[in-house]
């Protein structure tokens, strides 16, 4: 594995060690700011992700699908991270801490609506993330050395695409809620 394939690995570890420890923190020892501060940290570590694999691209580094994945972290992060928290805290707050109200179970066209506000969501992270693609494929200056940066772009593209014909599908099939005694 490659130096960037080994900082993505450390940068997930590290997003998760932060989460839970922003939680921890959080509602086990009630450190309310140092629980915040640990959950910033995570869009911090994508951006440090970001920061290395254009390091190591400009340095001359052919560029790679693993030198791909830091773009695509950080406009996950800064569209979907918000998001992200709050459903861990969440679940943290009422399964660990056994606080708080159950976590929502949506169903029919709640459940629709928010599906397809996740999906346009996708569309927003997937525009920041290429626009983040182009400027590395800008920084390398060849195209051929740049075919699997957008290779990954096309992939995230049908992903996207896939993500936002589900959405619609749950207006015209509703997801049902589980029968009552099942």
């Amino acid at each position: 594995m490659n130096f960037i394939a080994w900082a993505i690995v450390a940068c997930e570890i590290g997003f998760w060690v932060f989460i839970l420890g922003g939680l921890v923190a959080r509602y086990i020892f009630g450190m309310k700011r140092a629980g915040l501060v640990l959950l910033a940290m995570t869009p911090v570590l994508d951006l440090i992700l970001l920061i290395v694999t254009g390091i190591d691209i400009y340095q001359g580094a052919t560029p790679t699908i693993a030198h791909s994945i830091a773009p695509l972290y950080i406009a996950i992060s800064v569209v979907y991270g918000k998001d992200m928290i709050r459903w861990a805290d969440e679940r943290f707050r009422y399964y660990i801490k056994r606080e708080g109200e159950r976590p929502i179970k949506r169903t029919g066209y709640t459940y629709a609506r928010h599906s397809m506000k996740s999906s346009l969501k996708h569309v927003l992270a997937y525009c920041i993330g290429a626009l983040l693609l182009f400027i590395m494929v800008w920084i390398v200056g060849n195209s051929e050395k740049s075919a699997d940066l957008f290779a990954t772009l096309k992939v995230w593209g049908i992903i996207v695409i896939i993500d936002n014909a589900i959405s619609v599908s749950y207006f015209i099939w509703p997801k049902a809620g589980k029968k009552e005694g099942h």
